[in-house]
């Protein structure tokens, strides 16, 4: 049988890295998409060292020139996990910088539009394809000082719901898993350009956020279940999250 083929966005770190490497452990070879060449690179050589199958990409899903080159590039796609995303600031709505939510609705929305255009008729041809869309509770629920990033995750949403109803009869399922509090090396700090202290200060007193893996541990259930089960939406959250706004906190 020809090995299946899962593209990973967002694969230099984080959920995107922890999805790679545990689809590569479930037999997949694994196709690591992201702007950051030397990270990508790595990653590819640790699986390939480990016995799997990897190969890295140099990839900006906001750029559809480059979406299409690296489709047109592939022999095959049978799983493509949406993961590139992230956060920019958290202003209120009636002070936050329109540039930021431009750059936030570039890469969760468009990003996500671009990579699935362009690979959408390798997954049908497949015959058994799968497009997974790592949203967030912030696609489902609004919170303070989260606009921009809420409305980016409500429309990688969207598109979810909306290619599922599309896509009804063709050999394609579609996945949406939205992790709550998940505590990665980069997100917070990315949101908070950079500032440690308002970063840590996000998980600050809560025992056991969600970690990377426990996301791709979800990912990785998602896409392995039979081929006629189709895991629709998968809210997935620490304990210690009850809700966006209810979060224990140990003194």
């Amino acid at each position: 049988m020809t090995t299946r083929t899962a593209v990973v966005t967002g694969a230099s770190s984080g959920i995107g890295a922890a999805t790679a490497r545990r689809l590569a452990a479930a037999g997949f070879r694994v196709v690591l998409a992201a702007r950051r060449e030397e990270r990508v690179e790595a990653l590819a050589a640790e699986l390939t060292e480990a016995g799997h199958e990897a190969v890295a990409r140099v990839l900006d899903v906001t750029d559809r020139a480059a979406v299409d080159a690296f489709a047109a590039g592939l022999e095959r796609c049978d799983v493509l996990v949406n993961n590139a995303g992230g956060a920019i600031g958290s202003e209120p709505v009636a002070t936050a910088d329109p540039a930021d939510w431009r750059a936030m609705y570039e890469v969760n929305v468009v990003g996500v539009l671009n990579v699935t255009q362009a690979l959408l008729p390798a997954l049908i041809a497949s015959g058994d394809g799968t497009v997974v869309v790592l949203s967030s509770t912030a696609g489902h629920i609004a919170y303070e000082g989260g606009g921009g990033y809420v409305a980016a995750k409500h429309g990688a949403h969207a598109i979810a719901a909306t290619l599922r109803l599309e896509l009804c009869g063709a050999p394609v399922r579609v996945i949406e898993i939205a992790p709550g509090m998940v505590r990665t090396d980069e997100f917070a700090l990315n949101r908070y350009r950079g500032d440690e202290d308002k970063a840590a200060a996000v998980y600050e007193g809560v025992a056991e956020p969600l970690t990377a893996d426990d996301v791709a541990d979800t990912v990785e259930w998602a896409v392995t279940r039979p081929s006629h089960v189709n895991i629709d939406l998968l809210v997935v959250r620490p304990r210690a999250q009850a809700a966006q706004h209810k979060v224990h906190r140990e003194s």
